[in-house]
């Protein structure tokens, strides 16, 4: 989807800062994604699932039994079952870029709220990130713990935004078990990051069980207004705060950067919202977490073995006048890769 970038330069890669985590168990469940397709190194499949009536509104109480999937046009047994009762663990991940359009008070009174919207039992850790990855609380559901977390955040130099993603995807989430979410606030541009990159997130994205929530901020106005005021009487840049020598500041780099949320919402069965301004920040946090109170999760085990083939899938629900919402299709592999 993304070409490959250039070699960076061999330079120190930014630091994880985070507190000592506390032990927990491997996740064998995996995500199932529409459109694209997925490589699963597990038995167990997973599926997000949100179901509504004609008129857009949630249907509650529904078991196991209500859902028959398909995979293949093959029935096929559910094994794993999580309804909406279920607690969730939701990464909160903050760019602390100084590109960011909304002041510092504006993202900790959304995040705030957004936390204060979440069930009681529903955990949330907070990690924030500029050139340096910085995990401000492990998941708990203490929201006075969680609140000055938040309050934590603060604005610094430099955009490592896949460095981020890598560290909640391969090293936090695939040791938590039950229902996860990432909600991402970024504007999609990354500055600094080395040992990650668009394409490696978005690989690693497919083997996720987890939904991507980012919300997308342009900054694209701020920033060429930063470049025009570090520009000398010649035209020639200066300074710049939000990269560096004027990376990741171009039309260009914008669109890529859209494209590149975008997929993280698409490949993880989320959704992607765009907030300009203050109160279209606070919606989308508030919209995120409506979803999440009404999302079921299914899990089986696939008939036969057919490594490296696409398989297609439908889940229906045995009710009618119901619209259902999961993913499509994915492949599964045998063989792990390496240094996963």
């Amino acid at each position: 989807f993304y070409a490959q970038p250039p070699e960076k330069p061999n330079k120190k890669p930014p630091q994880i800062v985070q507190p000592k985590p506390a032990p927990s168990p491997e996740n064998p469940v995996v995500e199932v994604v529409d459109n694209d397709d997925i490589k699963v190194e597990t038995n167990l499949v997973t599926i997000p699932v949100k179901v509504s009536d004609r008129g857009g509104r949630f249907i509650p109480n529904l078991k196991k039994e209500n859902f028959p999937v398909l995979e293949d046009d093959v029935e096929q047994e559910i094994a794993y079952f999580s309804s909406v009762e279920q607690p969730f663990t939701v990464a909160l991940i903050l760019d602390m870029s100084p590109s960011a359009t909304f002041k510092i008070n504006e993202i900790q009174a959304a995040a705030n709220s957004f936390i204060a919207q979440l069930r009681p039992q529903d955990k949330v850790m907070i990690v924030s990130f500029a050139a340096e990855v910085r995990v401000l609380a492990e998941p708990t559901n203490d929201r006075s713990l969680l609140k000055s977390a938040v309050k934590q955040t603060k604005i610094e130099q430099g955009t490592s935004l896949y460095e981020a993603v890598d560290y909640v995807v391969n090293q936090k989430f695939k040791k938590i078990e039950g229902r996860k979410a990432v909600v991402l606030f970024s504007d999609g541009v990354d500055t600094t990051s080395i040992k990650a990159d668009a394409n490696s997130n978005l690989s690693d994205v497919y083997e996720l069980d987890a939904m991507i929530y980012p919300i997308e901020y342009n900054t694209y106005k701020d920033v060429q207004a930063m470049k025009r005021k570090s520009l000398d009487s010649h035209g020639n840049l200066i300074s710049l705060p939000t990269a560096s020598g004027g990376q990741g500041t171009t039309a260009e780099d914008y669109r890529k950067a859209g494209e590149f949320l975008s997929e993280l919402a698409a490949r993880t069965g989320g959704r992607i919202y765009r907030a300009d301004n203050t109160s279209n920040l606070a919606q989308a946090f508030s919209n995120i977490a409506g979803e999440l109170r009404q999302t079921y999760s299914l899990g089986y085990y696939p008939n036969g073995e057919k490594s490296n083939a696409k398989r297609r899938l439908k889940v229906r629900v045995n009710q009618k006048g119901i619209v259902v919402r999961a993913r499509d299709s994915y492949v599964a592999i045998k063989e792990a890769r390496e240094g996963k």
